[in-house]
Formats: structure tokens, sequence, C-alpha cells
């Protein structure tokens, strides 16, 4: 089924087997449920997981569910984590197997990565070879949602010690199965923030009897543009949009009030901060140069998903030995994107990398359309891939004597 090379027995077994989870990945597709919504989702994955003989837990982070399997004396701990939450976007695939809840679809592929997880789960429980405490963690809400953290404020890392955590994400425009790995910073932290400009409404032919918040709302846009340019390094990445402009009614009033709605991003920790610093000056500046107040409400999201050294180079080691020197990268490009398996990096070392899931030129249109997007759908063909390196990873972190792991 897969369209890359099997250079393993252990990818052609997971190959000839992928039609059953194909059904379970099509059939979370068909039933998608936003955040914290996963019921559905979270009892399939626990039956299957309790069939194959895992000691489950339900219920964790509120929809969240980690299974253990534990084999021989071995003391190393391993985390494996997959998200299950779909977002709100109406579909637009004409997919037989599309989403039967209007307005909800898995357009960022989490059915897939569940799937994905679910077949490692169920080779590793029947055949797997390794001596250690396997922790599968399935989790809700990681589109906005903060659902690692909500795991982790209930007890996930110390009900599951693991020694090191990984997770794996589809990217359009990779070409399928492709494993794209990284060390250092991944993912950029993202934050929000409403600014609301206050100031005196009035006729829009008299504009010198009233406080214009619409003008100071548009300087502001501007300015903001300046911390970017003028304020972070050149060798560093970050990104404000302000996507949200909302004021007035009427071509002949002046509104006396403004709002925008913005987002920041950046590549390290420390920008982060200056970003947030900046901004608030900026807008109290242009607020106060125009006669108008300004109130920024500051929302903190995701942190920047930071890839440790040792775990990262482990990883490597088990995608060249899965699929050969030509179907991995060893050190792609960072991401502005931003993603909650953050926060489970601040707690334990681990890694995130990218399975690609297909580009134009390949046929698959679907798979080459961008996340988030009412026409994407999973690489099906990615299901064996991504199980095959799980199985592999995970044999091999817990035999005891992989290099490049901690202890």
């Amino acid at each position: 089924m897969s369209r890359v090379p099997a250079v393993s027995p252990l990818l052609d077994s997971l190959s000839a087997g992928a039609g059953e989870f194909v059904g379970i990945r099509r059939d979370i597709h068909r039933h998608p449920e936003l955040a914290y919504e996963e019921r559905r989702t979270a009892a399939l994955v626990a039956a299957n997981l309790q069939r194959w003989g895992y000691e489950v837990s339900t219920g964790v982070g509120g929809t969240g569910v980690v299974a253990r399997l534990q084999r021989g004396t071995g003391t190393r701990r391993l985390g494996l984590r997959a998200d299950m939450d779909a977002l709100p976007i109406d579909e637009a695939t004409g997919l037989d197997y599309a989403s039967v809840h209007p307005g909800v679809m898995h357009a960022c592929g989490h059915d897939g990565h569940t799937a994905m997880l679910l077949a490692a789960a169920r080779h590793l429980a029947e055949h797997g070879r390794f001596d250690g405490t396997l922790h599968l963690i399935f989790q809700p809400a990681e589109e906005g949602g903060g659902g690692a953290l909500r795991m982790i404020d209930d007890g996930l890392f110390e009900r599951w010690p693991c020694d090191a955590v990984y997770a794996m994400h589809n990217m359009p425009g990779i070409r399928q199965g492709q494993l794209v790995l990284r060390e250092g910073a991944a993912m950029a932290s993202s934050d929000y923030a409403t600014v609301t400009v206050e100031g005196t409404g009035g006729h829009g032919a008299l504009p010198h009897k009233a406080a214009d918040p619409i003008v100071a709302a548009a300087s502001i846009v501007m300015a903001l543009q300046s911390i970017v340019s003028r304020n972070v390094d050149p060798q560093q990445a970050a990104v404000i949009t302000v996507g949200a402009i909302h004021a007035g009614q009427a071509n002949n009033v002046i509104p006396a009030q403004a709002r925008l709605e913005l987002s920041a991003r950046a590549l390290d920790r420390e920008l982060r901060g200056l970003l947030e610093q900046r901004i608030r000056a900026l807008v109290a500046a242009q607020a106060e140069s125009f006669g108008v107040r300004a109130t920024l409400a500051w929302r903190s999201g995701y942190p920047v998903l930071v890839n440790t050294p040792a775990e990262t180079a482990f990883a490597r080691q088990v995608a060249l030995e899965l699929l050969g020197p030509q179907r991995v990268t060893l050190q792609g490009p960072a991401l502005t994107g931003s993603e909650d398996f953050a926060y489970m990096l601040e707690r334990v070392p681990g890694s995130y990398l990218l399975i690609g899931n297909g580009t134009a030129a390949e046929g698959f249109s679907h798979g080459a359309c961008m996340v988030h997007n009412p026409g994407y759908d999973f690489n099906d063909d990615n299901l064996p891939v991504g199980a095959a390196y799980w199985t592999l990873l995970a044999e091999r972190f817990l035999d005891g004597s992989s290099a490049g792991t901690r202890t």
C-alpha cells in the first residue's frame, strides 16, 4: 500500500496490515470532535488498547487517554503522543468518508496521527521486543485548547513517568513518507492580544470635535510592523499579525471605540518576551499621540517548542535505520506555527518530527492541500510508515542499549 519503498521487514509487515487502520482512520475522520469533546474518539482508542492488552486510563486532562505496556524488568520509560481533536471547519473534500458533522472536520490530520499510533500499539503488543515501560498518550484539544497542559496538570508525568517523549505531525508539501527532524527550536510560541482604543465619537464632518479611534488604530497597525523589522535581530524569526479590526458602522460617523485582534510568534524564548514588551509600549505611545486611550489584554499561548539534542539524535538514527538517508531530512527548517507538545518538552526531554503528507506532483491533491483547509485530508499511505517508525523507536529506546538516549 505505501508509496515509500520498504527497506525493512517491519515496514513490510505494517504495510500488509494497514487496511484495518485505514478503516479506523476514516471512521474517526467521518466522526470528528472538537477540543474536549473527543468522547467517541477516546472510547474507540481505549477499547482497542484494552483489547490488545494495555493498561488504559481515560479522562486524563478531560478526554485524554493514556495506555501503559510493560515488559521485562527494564527501568526505561518512553512516551509517544498523538492528538485527537478536530477543527471548526466545514469540510469540502467530497470524500465518501467526509465529516457527518457540519462545521467540524479533521483538517489537520489528527485522525491520522491517532491511527498511526494505534497501529504501532497493536504491533508492539503482539510482536514488540523491548524491556521497559511504554506509555501511549492520546491527547485532546491541541488546536488552541492547551490539552497537553491540561494532561500535565492532571498528573501526566507523575502518574506515567517518561524518560523521553516524542510526537509526530504530518506536513503537506513534503513528499509522502519523508521524515523531517530538527534539533533545537522547531515551532514558534504563540501569544494573542486584544487592543481596545477608546476615543470620542462624533460627526464625520466635524473630526476636530472628536478623538478618532480608527485613525489611532490604523497607526498602531502600521507601527507594529516596525517591531520585527527594527527591534528583532534579522537572523531571528518573529511574526506579528493583526488579524481583525472592528470599528464603526456608518461612513459619516466617527465611532467611540475601535478594537484590534493580533497574534505574536517567536522561535526564541527571550524574543517572545521582547515582542510583548514592544507591543505594549507601541500601543500606549501611539494612543497617547492621538489623544485617545488604549487598553491591551494579553493572552499567553503555546511556548516555543524545543527539541532536545540527544533525543533528536536518537530519533534521527531510528529514521535512518527504517527508511534510509534518501527518505530522511536530518535538520529541517523551523516552523512559525505553534504546537502544545511544547508544554510536554518543557517537562521531559524529547523531540517532535514531521512526516510528509505528499505534494501535488505525487497526485494526491487532498494530501498536498495545506492543513486547516476545508479541502485537506490525511494521506493514508503514511499509516504504515508512521506506525513502523513508532514501533522501531520504542523497541530501540527500550532495549536499554541505544546510543544517544538518556538514562
